[in-house]
């Protein structure tokens, strides 16, 4: 493994987040990584995965999470939905690291039997309507956990795209950030290589504690023992293949 780049799949909806898509591969490529692009109706690669980055983009169905319906949440891709989750499970049951971002962290704790705020404006009323690329966001990160140690830092300035976040926490998670308001910026799992960040690192590429969080995976997906390597391709329910 040391000798090549590990393989990372960056997951995205069928035909958007080109732009998400593009700054994920270079922050990959600058940590080490090699960027391969996993979409619903997208052929899976025939060589697996050494690790995976669940990306941002569309709101998660509310349907996978039992959550109610809301004019505020943007269309959902169901094909996208069910093939993040079933990723993030695989890729958990096998050790192999995963890298949740924005939308990856909520479907990475709907994943693990989890659920969401449908609409953070709904819940957190004073929050204010904050959409921005930039780091304009303080987020309190706890001490001890591996986020900390990635980051070195206590505190953290991030930005903000969203307006889903986690609510109840899925099976072998824990919160690990948190801004002012209370909303969960952050989750990560209690075995093996699992972290979600609310923020887009890869809109952050030039600061170096976020580029850390790429190049930590990358060293994670460097272990010979995290599972990589034995997964198989199959079918998962809407009929698109990912890693077994």
């Amino acid at each position: 493994m040391s000798g090549r780049r590990p393989r990372i799949g960056v997951t995205g909806g069928r035909n958007r987040g080109w732009l998400l898509w593009l700054f994920t591969w270079l922050s990959l490529l600058l940590a080490g990584g090699r960027a391969v692009r996993l979409t619903p109706g997208r052929p899976i690669p025939a060589r697996p995965v050494d690790g995976l980055v669940i990306g941002g983009g569309d709101d998660i169905g509310v349907e996978m999470y039992g959550g109610l319906p809301r004019p505020a949440v943007a269309a959902a891709d169901p094909a996208r939905d069910i093939l993040e989750r079933d990723l993030i499970r695989t890729a958990v049951a096998q050790g192999i690291p995963v890298l949740g971002v924005c939308r990856g962290a909520q479907m990475l704790n709907v994943a693990s039997g989890g659920s969401l705020h449908t609409d953070i404006y709904e819940v957190y009323g004073k929050v204010p309507r904050l959409k921005t690329v930039l780091p304009l966001k303080w987020v309190e990160i706890v001490p001890g956990s591996r986020l900390a140690g990635i980051l070195r830092r206590r505190r953290s300035r991030v930005n903000a795209l969203h307006h889903q976040s986690i609510a109840g926490l899925g099976k072998g998670l824990r919160v690990v950030a948190r801004d002012r308001w209370g909303i969960v910026q952050a989750v990560e799992g209690s075995d093996g290589f699992a972290v979600g960040v609310q923020w887009h690192p890869e809109f952050l590429i030039f600061d170096r504690s976020q580029r850390a969080l790429f190049r930590a995976l990358v060293r994670a997906a460097r272990q010979p023992d995290h599972g990589a390597g034995t997964a198989q391709p199959r079918r998962c329910a809407n009929g698109d293949l990912f890693y077994t």
